[in-house]
């Protein structure tokens, strides 16, 4: 028989550096979940990728276990990084604060494509064109 479900928590994590501080510590504590066993398998996974903050879904069960899966960083931490900016733009309009490529838009698409809801890589540059735009980032 399966598991049954409780709940998901959906939360942002620097990759291989959990720790139990917020967000993560009262997130699971108030579930009644293993703390430390969580920090512990996120970090050994997610060691590769040191350096992002990665979504992570956590599946909460009745009998006090879980399960997760992490996900791409968001499309906003990838344009951050490959034009190595701080922050987007507080007035995206008015005040660009930098421009990507058609290449690089691309790429990132290419990167993001398993956690966005299409498989057609102009469909998926057209999102992380939307995001560079609303971070005042032009694209050329």
């Amino acid at each position: 028989m399966a598991k049954k479900i409780k709940t998901f928590i959906k939360l942002n994590v620097p990759a291989g550096a959990a720790t139990p501080a917020p967000p993560v510590g009262p997130a699971l504590g108030q579930h009644g979940l293993p703390i430390m066993e969580f920090v512990k398998a996120f970090n050994d996974k997610t060691q590769d990728k040191k350096g992002n903050i990665l979504p992570v879904v956590i599946t909460v069960y009745e009998d006090r276990t879980f399960s997760f899966i992490t996900k791409e960083p968001p499309a906003a931490e990838m344009i951050k990084k490959t034009l190595s900016l701080e922050k987007g733009s507080g007035t995206a309009m008015k005040a660009p604060v930098g421009s990507l490529s058609k290449a690089q838009v691309k790429q990132i698409a290419e990167a993001k494509m398993p956690d966005l809801n299409t498989k057609n890589v102009e469909a998926a540059m057209k999102v992380v064109e939307g995001t560079a735009r609303s971070m005042g980032v032009k694209i050329s």
